[in-house]
C-alpha cells in the first residue's frame, strides 16, 4: 500500500511534489485530494486527477492576472505546471500517448507564464546543440539578479523536467544567490517528447555546448560554474566533468555508476548469472534474456522503469537493445578523470545509491560523500521526503568551497 495513493507505482510518481512544498509547487492537502480522486482507478483516473487540479490552479492563475493580482498570478501558474508535469508518468512510452503532449504543453505554458511574471521576469532560451537547440531558462539569484553570481548548471535525469528541477532545486538554489541554468538535454523533457531525440551517454558533449552558452551570459563567474545532476542525471554529471574541465565544482545526487549496475546484480542473485557472464548483460544468452524480461514484464514498477520509459528514452523495443544501448552508460575508466571538487549524496534507503561508496572511493578528485538517513526522513530517493535538507546542505558546501558567508 502506497503513502498517498493506493498504488505503490502511482505512490512513486504522486508523492514526488512533495518535495515541492516548501518551494511553492505543492499544497498537501492537494495531493491528498488528487489521490482521494484517483481512488482505485488507473492510469486514467491518475490523469485525470492531477490535470483536473492544474486545469482549477491555471484558471485562478489567469483570472488573478486578469485582475493585477500579479503575485497570485504568478504562484498559481507555477503550481499549476508542477500538477500537469505530475500528471503522465504513468503513460510513458512509444508510441507517444497524445495526452503526455497535452499535458506537457501545458506544462511549459503554465510555467512560461509563471516565471514571466517574477520581478525580474525569466523566458524560455535555446542553446544551440549540433543541429538543434536545447530549451532552456536562466533563473537569476533572487535580489541580486544583475550581480555577478556563481552559475549552478542542473542537469536532469531519466524523466524528469524542468519545472521538477525548478522546484527541487533552482528556487532554493536561487534564494542562496547562485544563478541557475536549467536545460533538456537529449533524451529529456521536450527533446524527447516532442523532437523524439534520445539519451545519449556522451554527456560531456553535451555540457560542453551548455558551458559555451553559459560563458557568454552576462553577470556569472565564470571561474565558478557548477554542475549538479539528480537522480540518473547522477551518473551523467560525472560523465561530463570526466571530459569538460571548465566545471569548478560537482555534484551528483546520488553519484551513480552505471545503469546496468542494478541489473547487473539482479542477474547474479536472481538468475544465477557468474560475475563474468554478467560483466556485458547485451550478451546473455536469450534464455536469460527472456527470463530477465518475464520478471520485468510481471511487476509493475519494473515494467514502467525498463519497458515504458528505458525502451522510449534509448530508442529500442527489446530487452536486449536496451541491455546494450544501457552498458555504454558506464563510468569505467572515467572517474579518476574528473578533476573538480565533487560531492556524491548517498540516501540510506535509494537502491540508485548502492554503488555509491565504490564510485567515491575511485574518485582522485577533492571529493566529500553525504549520507542522508531515513530517521532524517532523506533515505528515500534524491531526498524527496525532506527536500530541504539535501539543498541547505549541498549549498552549504558550495559556499564554503567558494568561500562565502
Amino acid at each position: 500500500m502506497g503513502y498517498l495513493f493506493g498504488n505503490d507505482l502511482y505512490d512513486g510518481f504522486g508523492t514526488w511534489p512533495i518535495a515541492y512544498i516548501p518551494y511553492g509547487g505543492a499544497d498537501f492537502g492537494e495531493l491528498q485530494s488528487v489521490a482521494e480522486a484517483t481512488g482505485a482507478g488507473g492510469e486514467d483516473a491518475y490523469y485525470a486527477a492531477w490535470t483536473s487540479v492544474a486545469a482549477r490552479l491555471e484558471a485562478d492563475a489567469s483570472e488573478a492576472e486578469h485582475k493585477g493580482r500579479l503575485h497570485s498570478a504568478r504562484e498559481l501558474y507555477l503550481k499549476a505546471s508542477a500538477f500537469y508535469a505530475t500528471s503522465y508518468h504513468p503513460i510513458y512510452g512509444e508510441p507517444v500517448d497524445p495526452r503526455l503532449l497535452t499535458a506537457f504543453r501545458k506544462q511549459v505554458e503554465t510555467l512560461d507564464k509563471g516565471l514571466g511574471l517574477l520581478a525580474h521576469p525569466v523566458a524560455s532560451m535555446r542553446i544551440p546543440f549540433e543541429q538543434t537547440a536545447l530549451p532552456a531558462y536562466l533563473i537569476p539569484a533572487e535580489g541580486l539578479e544583475r550581480e555577478a553570481r556563481p552559475l549552478i548548471i542542473f542537469t536532469n535525469g531519466y524523466d524528469g523536467t524542468m519545472t521538477d528541477m525548478y522546484f527541487a532545486s533552482a528556487v532554493a538554489a536561487s534564494r542562496r544567490g547562485y544563478h541557475c541554468l536549467l536545460f533538456d538535454g537529449p533524451g529529456q523533457g521536450e527533446m524527447l517528447y516532442e523532437h523524439g531525440i534520445r539519451l545519449r551517454p556522451d554527456w560531456e558533449n553535451v555540457i560542453s555546448a551548455v558551458l559555451d552558452f553559459a560563458l557568454a551570459l552576462p553577470n556569472v563567474r565564470t571561474e565558478e560554474i557548477v554542475l549538479s545532476g539528480w537522480s540518473l542525471g547522477g551518473h551523467l554529471a560525472p560523465r561530463a566533468a570526466s571530459g569538460e574541465h571548465r566545471i569548478a565544482a560537482l555534484i551528483a545526487d546520488p553519484g551513480i555508476w552505471s545503469i546496468c549496475g542494478m541489473f547487473r546484480d539482479f542477474a547474479v542473485r536472481t538468475l544465477g548469472v557468474t560475475r563474468e557472464a554478467a560483466s556485458n548483460l547485451g550478451s546473455l544468452e536469450q534464455s536469460l534474456i527472456d527470463r530477465m524480461d518475464a520478471i520485468i514484464n510481471n511487476e509493475p514498477a519494473l515494467h514502467w522503469k525498463v519497458v515504458q520509459r528505458g525502451y522510449w528514452v534509448h530508442g529500442v523495443n527489446n530487452l536486449r537493445d536496451y541491455l546494450i544501448s544501457a552498458e555504454r552508460f558506464t563510468m569505467d575508466g572515467r572517474a579518476e578523470l574528473i578533476r573538480c571538487p565533487a560531492l556524491l549524496t548517498m540516501p540510506e534507503h535509494d537502491p540508485l545509491a548502492s554503488g555509491t561508496p565504490a564510485f567515491f572511493g575511485a574518485l582522485r578528485c577533492p571529493k566529500t560523500l553525504l549520507r542522508f538517513s531515513a530517521s532524517e526522513g532523506a533515505g528515500d530517493h534524491c531526498e524527496m521526503m525532506n527536500r530541504t535538507l539535501l539543498n541547505r546542505k549541498v549549498l552549504d558546501w558550495l559556499d564554503e568551497l567558494f568561500l562565502r558567508a
